[in-house]
């Protein structure tokens, strides 16, 4: 007689602002991807994250493997989000004439360097 194996789902949850963390750690999905993605093993991503317990790694991985295409598509999501946000952040802040303003602070001469 076949008996039917449980299936269980992915030990990922999404936190109040939409990051997907995994084993209901602080670790992100991105986290662990990125990890895999690099070369680590699951047991290596265990040692970097020791919040994160190694079958929790397994299932999530497992879960990447059968869904790239989503996970993928979740991460450039979230990617192109840091970007923007990146982006407002900077446009808030006077990085663009930080060089002359400590160059003036000095005393020097902030004329722009050729090259």
């Amino acid at each position: 007689m076949v008996r039917s194996v449980p299936t269980e789902p992915p030990p990922v949850a999404a936190d109040p602002n939409g990051v997907l963390r995994v084993g209901g750690t602080r670790v992100t999905l991105d986290t662990v991807v990125g990890a895999f993605n690099a070369g680590a093993t699951p047991e290596e991503i265990v040692l970097r994250y020791d919040s994160l317990r190694l079958d929790d790694v397994y299932l999530v991985l497992g879960y990447y493997l059968r869904h790239r295409a989503e996970v993928d598509a979740y991460l450039a999501a979230r990617h192109q989000r840091g970007e923007e946000r990146r982006a407002e952040v900077e446009a808030h802040l006077p990085w663009h004439n930080v060089r002359e303003r400590l160059l003036r602070r000095r005393g020097v001469d902030a004329a722009p360097r050729g090259g």
